[in-house]
Order: structure tokens, then sequence, then C-alpha cells
């Protein structure tokens, strides 16, 4: 995958991050009803893709994962 399409993704993964950790931190509103999406597991979700993302882009710049 070239640079310029991992960091954008890795741009848009964190981004969705912080969206979906603001959305989670929010207190539950009893008059809505329920939260029908489940923000604090997207929120993981996320972040895990965008470490993957920063392992990828760190393997493009030429760091080794050498043992």
């Amino acid at each position: 995958m070239p640079m310029t399409l991992t960091l954008i993704l890795m741009a848009s993964l964190a981004g969705l991050t912080l969206f979906s950790g603001w959305r989670g931190s929010l207190p539950p509103n009893l008059v809505k009803g329920p939260r029908m999406i489940p923000w604090r597991p997207l929120m993981v979700c996320f972040a895990a893709g965008t470490a993957m993302m920063g392992a990828h882009l760190a393997g493009l710049l030429g760091f080794a994962f050498s043992r």
C-alpha cells in the first residue's frame, strides 16, 4: 500500500477514534432511550486500526521489526 493511502487511512481512523471516544464519554440521555451504537467498542477498534496503520507506516519509512 502506498504511503499516501496509509497516511489518509491513519488520519481518518484517528479522527474516528476521537469522535467515537467523544460520543462514548457523553452521559446517557434517559429521555431518548438506550444508545443504539456501541461507541466505546468502536473506539477501541478504531484505535487498533490506527496502531496497525502506524506500524505499517513505520515499515514504509524503513524501520525494521526483526528479532
